[in-house]
């Protein structure tokens, strides 16, 4: 589970450390004297059962009893698939495959099966790889009832993708594009359209090479960083204790990482001080000119009041989308609290837009006043920086800074997230949501629920609906009356509290339609997980 490799670098008898297979097997040997007989340097010459191949065995066995548990939870019902690819350090294409499923229990649960090696990422390589494991574990693709991917043309194609050759073979395999995935597109594309903002980027990133170009350079931020910290608690602005004021660095974002873009703008925000001093040296001492105009460039650009507003602006927006990307990653989330969280995130932008102009604004001048940056007076007449075109209609500040960055930011990103999570007016999706329980099951509608039924036509044939009907009346009735389920929180609470209360054996036809919504995959972040872990 922690990743840990049972083999050591050096697994001779002088060695200090043997590696975690040998280690492990000298403190079970010292706590038993009769496998201390038969081990190590007590076994016989030829039956050590030490060697790579062996541990590797070893380790083998274990990986194929626990997916037999796996298996064995998962029973003989529906079940969703996660996929996800990447090359390894060996330049060879690994696929990673994640099922997901509820449990006896009622809890959803998303378990690694297992990663296999493919010779290309064709959609037809990638469902005959899926075909041999999955048929590796008795399971069928007559099973699936979800797959979820990451929006990789070859996964989500309409017509050749992996998406498309399952649904062929199986109707009821619904896919849903990853959300998280979809969040960074959002982002992406407001960086790119927008001018402003993709100049904002380009300048954070020609900013972290120069801080990060160098170990020198980063040695200095981090001495700065300690400098500032030391006069800030002489001067009581801020806290001591455990775990507060640990150093921070300035890393570069990652293109296809958005979160680490949130994490990079705050640090530059804590960091503002120590990063301009930095760029100063770099600009005196630097090694070349090449490296010194750079510096001298950035100083430049990153001292104005247009750079730190967007700065600011930037963190706040990010903020809100990464605490989205946060919960949308979780194991058990189901797709109607995900659409819930997208709503949640789309009203706290458009309250920003409503009312947090001032509080930004604010919060920009109080920043340019500590760190001596002239504040633009917003009443003045606004000056682009580079060549004016002919014609530009002139603009205050106020205008430029509130309509033009502000309002445009904004609703830019909520613009995209509409588009992006369309699938959230989808019927299937809009069907589902009549499960949510909150509010004493308010959104509940019969109507919509058999439809929702109808598109698992395998499960819920003609007589199936008849009596899916009267159960789900009897249902809706029920829960309402008892008290234990009036604190239910999410489908995926309704579901333990139908276990837990066995009214799974009283309404199976609507415990059946609950667990084919709850195994729809929101995110593919369990399947990535694997890859570093690995």
């Amino acid at each position: 589970m922690q990743g840990m490799p049972s083999l050591g670098h050096d697994e001779s008898k002088e060695s200090l450390n043997q590696g975690n297979f040998f280690e492990l097997l000298k403190v079970i040997s010292s706590c038993s004297d009769e496998i201390s007989s038969v081990v190590l340097k007590n076994a016989l010459d030829n039956l050590k059962l030490t060697s790579p191949r062996i541990q590797k065995d070893v380790i083998n066995a274990f990986a194929v009893e626990k997916t037999k548990i796996i298996v064995q939870d998962m029973g003989n019902y529906f079940f969703s698939i996660i996929v996800d690819e990447c090359r390894d350090v060996s330049v060879k294409e690994q696929m990673g495959v994640v099922v997901r499923y509820m449990d006896k229990n009622g809890c959803v649960l998303e378990r690694f099966l297992g990663v296999v090696h493919v010779s290309d990422t064709v959609a037809t390589s990638l469902e005959k790889t899926l075909d041999s494991l999955l048929s590796t574990y008795d399971l069928s693709v007559s099973s699936l009832r979800g797959q979820g991917y990451d929006g990789a043309s070859n996964m989500k194609g309409e017509f050749n993708g992996l998406k498309s050759l399952i649904l062929r073979r199986n109707p009821s395999a619904y896919y849903v594009h990853c959300f998280a995935h979809q969040l960074q597109l959002t982002i992406v594309v407001v960086a790119k359209k927008h001018v402003s903002i993709r100049s904002f980027y380009n300048i954070v990133a020609r900013l972290c090479n120069v801080v990060g170009s160098s170990c020198k350079h980063r040695d200095i931020l981090g001495e700065k960083q300690r400098e500032h910290i030391i006069e800030q608690i002489a001067s009581e602005e801020i806290d001591t204790g455990r775990g507060l004021n640990q150093e921070m660095s300035l890393k570069r974002p990652g293109d296809t990482r958005w979160s680490s873009h949130y994490g990079t703008l705050i640090n530059m925000v804590r960091l503002f001080s120590s990063i301009v001093d930095v760029l100063e040296y770099v600009g005196e001492n630097g090694q070349d000119d090449l490296k010194r105009a750079e510096a001298g460039y950035v100083s430049g650009i990153i001292n104005r009041f247009e750079f730190v507003f967007v700065l600011h602006l930037m963190r706040q927006i990010l903020g809100i989308t990464h605490a989205l990307s946060q919960v949308l990653q979780k194991k058990n989330q189901d797709i109607v609290s995900a659409m819930n969280l997208v709503n949640v995130a789309k009203t706290c932008l458009q309250v920003m837009r409503e009312k947090g102009w001032e509080v930004l604004l604010n919060e920009v001048s109080k920043f340019c006043n500590k760190y001596e940056i002239v504040v633009l007076d917003m009443e003045d007449e606004f000056v682009p920086r580079g060549k004016v075109k002919r014609g530009a209609e002139k603009m205050k500040n106020l205008h430029y800074c509130r309509v033009d960055l502000f309002c445009s930011v904004i609703d830019m990103q909520a613009q995209e997230l509409n588009h992006h999570f369309d699938e959230v007016n989808t019927d299937l999706l809009l069907c589902m949501s009549c499960f949510d329980p909150r509010d004493s099951f308010s959104a509940f509608d019969l109507e919509k629920l058999l439809r929702l039924a109808s598109y698992y036509q395998l499960e819920f044939s003609g007589v199936a609906l008849y009596e899916l009907e009267n159960q789900l009346e009897s249902f809706i009735f029920y829960v309402r009356m008892d008290e234990k389920f009036s604190q239910v929180v999410g489908i995926g609470g309704l579901a333990q509290t139908m276990v837990s209360t066995r009214k799974h054996e009283n309404f199976p036809l609507v415990y059946l339609l609950i667990k084919l919504t709850l195994i729809l995959s929101v995110a593919t972040a369990s399947v990535e997980r694997a890859f570093p872990a690995m």
